[in-house]
Parts: structure tokens; sequence; C-alpha cells
């Protein structure tokens, strides 16, 4: 199961953003933040287009990971939310036989998270509640 962090921000202008030719949704100003925050720990890919919003790959102790991010389109009090998704990628195998499943206590997860928590610009960082 992904993590999904929540939280709000009047940090990014995402009128100077790349269009997303694929469906008009902001997100690529976090990836970009991201990229330049883990440059010297972790190997993050630049930010590509999806129809949710936009995502990178990140490389994490062998393991490849998923990570995603769109912004609300409305801004209140000119903070909008922003949504960060982490997701562990495995392979067809892995899936089938149930391996490799992305933990509670994940540590990549856990990083990204703790790199959210600990901007003073972000307020309200809360992680989805994940199924049981």
């Amino acid at each position: 199961m992904p993590r999904v962090i929540r939280f709000l921000s009047a940090r990014f202008d995402v009128s100077t953003e790349r269009p997303n030719p694929i469906n008009p949704i902001a997100g690529e100003s976090l990836l970009l933040w991201l990229r330049e925050q883990v440059k010297a720990e972790v190997e993050m890919s630049p930010p590509e287009a999806e129809d949710w919003g936009w995502y990178s790959f990140v490389s994490w102790q062998g393991r490849q990971y998923l990570i995603g991010s769109c912004a609300s389109e409305e801004e209140e009090g000119g903070e909008r939310e922003w949504i960060l998704q982490i997701d562990k990628q495995r392979s067809m195998r892995e899936r089938l036989l149930g391996h490799e499943k992305m933990a509670r206590d994940d540590e990549c997860a856990s990083y990204f998270q703790r790199l959210l928590e600990q901007e003073a610009s972000f307020r309200v960082v809360e992680a989805d509640a994940e199924p049981e």
C-alpha cells in the first residue's frame, strides 16, 4: 500500500511549472524541491507528467520507488494542499507471491515523510491512515 502524505503550503508558485501535457494538474514544484533536498543522498529522476500529476523514480537501497505529487487547484489563504505518494515498485513475481510489500515502517517512505515534516513552510503534514 503506498504512503500518501498531505500538507498545506504557500511555498511553491505553480504558475512557474511546466504545463502538464496530459492533464493540467500542478505538482512538479514539490518534486523539483525534493530532488534538490536529497541529491547528496538519494538518486531521484527528473519529474515527468502523468494523468494524476507528476512523478519521479527514486533508487533506495537497491529498490525503486515511484514518488508522485499533485497540488490542489484552489488556494485558501495563499496555501494549497499538496499530496505526495510513495509507492514501492515490485516485480510481477513479487506481486503474485505477495513478497516485498511496502511495510508501515518502510525506510524510504519514512525518509521522505521526515523531510516534509521538518520543512517550516509546510503545515499540517499528515500521512493518510493505512488499512489494517
